[in-house]
C-alpha cells in the first residue's frame, strides 16, 4: 500500500489528542479568546425549556437550518423583562465556549432582548446602568413612607382610571385624609416634561406623600416613564414617591428610582394611606392593653402599700416619734457633757499657760527687789559698761522709779 503511513511516523512531533482533552483544549482557547467573551447573536428561540427546581432556561438559537445551542443560567435570566417562547426572534448576549458532553459549541446567555426592540432595550438598559452608578437606585437612599399620612398626592393624567382607583381606595380607607393632584399627560412626546414639573409643583405643596403613575398600557405607552429627567425628578422629591406605572408586570426606571413601587395604583393607595378600621381596632386593642396593665400595676401597687403598712413603723407611727424624740434627748444630753468636759480642758490648760506667762513677766521680777535701768530715751541697760560718768539714768523698781546721775562706773572684775 503505497499510501499507508508507516507504523511509528506519527509519534514523531504529531501531538495526538484525546477526544477529552481534544473539547477541553477547544473549551479553553475559546474562554481565553476575548472576542468571544461577549458577543451578540441574533436567532430565533426553538426548544425551549424552563428548568422549574433551578431556574435556568436551555433552547436553542436557530437560522435557517444552522443552530447553536444557548443557555442562560437563573442569576442571569432575574433581569429578563419578557418571558422568551419559540419562534421568538431575539438579541442574545453571552460567551462561547464548548459543552463538552455533546461536543458542541454553545453560548452561555448574560441578557436576553426581543431583536424588534432591540436597539430601545439597548439604550435603556444603558441609561439604567448610568443612573444605577450615580446611585439613583441604591435601596439606601430609599425613604419609608409614612405612617398616617394628612395629604396625599397624585401625579398622573385626570382622565385616566389610575387617578379614580386612587381616589376610591383613599377614601374607602381613610377618608379625613386630602387628595392634591397634580394633572399631566403620562404619554406622548409631552408627557416627560409635563411629569417632571407636576413632580416639581406637588413637591411645594406640603403634601407627605406622592404617588406617580397610571393604568397599563403597551411597552411604548409607559416609556415617559424611563426618561431620564422623569427618573431623576422622582429621585429628587423632597417626599417620599409610590411608582404605579401600569400593571404588576410592568417595570420602567422610574419603579427604581421610586421609594416604593406598587402593582398597580389602587395598590399604591393602599401603601400610601393605612385602613381607618385596621387603625381603630388596633387603637381599641392598645386602649384594653394599656387599661390591664394600670389594672394590673394598681393590683400590685395595692399589694405593696398594704405591706409597707402592715409594718410596725407604720402601724405605730406615733411609738416611732417618741423614740426618736427619746434618742434626740439622749445626743443633746451627750452634747452637753462633751462641751462641759472640753471647756473644763481648755480652762485648765489656760490657767496653766497664764502661770508660764506669769514666770516670764518683768514686773514679776521686780516684784522679787531687782531694778531696771534705761537711759532717757527708754533703751535698758543690761551691763556696767553700757553706762557712762555723768549720764542720767532711770531706774525703775516695782512700785515707782528713780532719776539718778553715774558717778562712777566700775564694770565686773574691778575693785
Amino acid at each position: 500500500m503505497s499510501g499507508a503511513l508507516a507504523p511509528g511516523a506519527m509519534a514523531e512531533g504529531a501531538r495526538v489528542f484525546t477526544v477529552a482533552q481534544l473539547l477541553r483544549t477547544a473549551r479553553a482557547r475559546l474562554e481565553s479568546e476575548p472576542a468571544f467573551a461577549s458577543v451578540w447573536v441574533r436567532g430565533e428561540i426553538s426548544t425551549y425549556k424552563l428548568h422549574a427546581p433551578s431556574g435556568h432556561r436551555y433552547f436553542t438559537l436557530k437560522e435557517g437550518a444552522l443552530s447553536l445551542r444557548a443557555v442562560m443560567f437563573q442569576s442571569a435570566g432575574r433581569s429578563l423583562a419578557f418571558e422568551p417562547a419559540p419562534g421568538m426572534d431575539v438579541l442574545a448576549r453571552g460567551a462561547v465556549t464548548v459543552y463538552e458532553r455533546d461536543g458542541s459549541v454553545e453560548l452561555v446567555v448574560q441578557e436576553l432582548l426581543p431583536a424588534g426592540v432591540g436597539a430601545h432595550f439597548l439604550a435603556l438598559k444603558a441609561l439604567r446602568e448610568r443612573l444605577e452608578r450615580e446611585g439613583l437606585f441604591d435601596p439606601a437612599r430609599k425613604r419609608r413612607l409614612p405612617r398616617l399620612p394628612r395629604r396625599v398626592g397624585v401625579v398622573t393624567s385626570l382622565s385616566g382610571a389610575a387617578l379614580r382607583d386612587v381616589v376610591a381606595v383613599v377614601r374607602r380607607r381613610l377618608p379625613t385624609v386630602s387628595i392634591l393632584v397634580a394633572p399631566c399627560q403620562v404619554q406622548g412626546e409631552a408627557a416627560p416634561a409635563e411629569i417632571v414639573d407636576a413632580l416639581t409643583r406637588i413637591g411645594r405643596a406640603g403634601v407627605d406623600v406622592v404617588i406617580v403613575g397610571r393604568g397599563g398600557g403597551a411597552a411604548e405607552d409607559l416609556s415617559a416613564f424611563n426618561h431620564e429627567a422623569v427618573v431623576r425628578a422622582v429621585a429628587a422629591s423632597p417626599v417620599p414617591v409610590i411608582a404605579a406605572v401600569g400593571h404588576q408586570t410592568d417595570w420602567t426606571l422610574v419603579d427604581h428610582a421610586a421609594d416604593a413601587r406598587a402593582p398597580t395604583p389602587s395598590a399604591a393607595a393602599e401603601m400610601a394611606v393605612p385602613d381607618g378600621r385596621a387603625l381603630a381596632q388596633a387603637v381599641a386593642a392598645a386602649r384594653a392593653r394599656l387599661a390591664h396593665a394600670l389594672r394590673q400595676r394598681h393590683r400590685r401597687e395595692a399589694l405593696r402599700l398594704s405591706a409597707l403598712l402592715s409594718r410596725p413603723p407604720l402601724r405605730r407611727p406615733r411609738a416611732r416619734v417618741e423614740r426618736e424624740w427619746e434618742r434626740l434627748d439622749g445626743l443633746e444630753r451627750a452634747l452637753a457633757r462633751a462641751l462641759s468636759l472640753r471647756l473644763e480642758r481648755a480652762g485648765r490648760r489656760l490657767a496653766g499657760a497664764a502661770e508660764r506667762l506669769e514666770a516670764l513677766s518683768p514686773l514679776a521680777v521686780l516684784a522679787r527687789g531687782y531694778a531696771l535701768v534705761r537711759r532717757p530715751d527708754g533703751t535698758p541697760l543690761v551691763r556696767a559698761a553700757q553706762a557712762r560718768v555723768g549720764e542720767g539714768l532711770r531706774v525703775e523698781m516695782r512700785d515707782g522709779a528713780l532719776a539718778v546721775r553715774v558717778e562712777a562706773v566700775t564694770a565686773e572684775g574691778e575693785g
